[in-house]
């Protein structure tokens, strides 16, 4: 069965979607007031109120999640904080590299969302070819 996406539901769609549009670049979709989606290479995160998802009661509780992180890859961590941090509320770690090699840096969306910003240690082939 194919991956279909992540739904992230909000009591502010407007604002979760101007923050995602932001930290990725894209563009996001909305083809009705209550739902969004942003598409990229690999995912979509879907952006809904809870207007969408009424028929399930209390399943769902906007901006109460402590169990997700949105993972975004990039080339060049640092530079994206940097350009990222003005709009950040906060920052659970500043870029630091991992155990495991990937450069991370962690932070809250405007509901409390965690959200990984993050690259991949370089491999032996491409430092080979001088990159570092």
């Amino acid at each position: 069965m194919p991956f279909a996406s992540i739904r992230i539901i909000t009591d502010d769609v407007d604002r979760l979607v101007a923050f995602y549009e932001l930290a990725t670049g894209l563009t996001a979709e909305r083809p009705a007031p209550v739902f969004a989606q942003l598409t990229g290479p690999g995912a979509t995160l879907a952006i809904a109120s809870p207007a969408t998802v009424a028929m399930l009661g209390d399943a769902l509780i906007p901006a109460a999640n402590r169990s997700l992180i949105v993972e975004l890859e990039v080339t060049d961590v640092d530079a994206e904080f940097a350009r990222l941090e003005p709009a950040l509320t906060q920052v659970v770690l500043p870029p630091a590299t991992m155990p495991w090699g990937n450069r991370s840096a962690l932070f809250r969306d405007p509901d409390g969302n965690l959200v990984n910003v993050f690259s991949r240690p370089a491999t032996p082939s491409s430092r080979a070819s001088g990159d570092a």
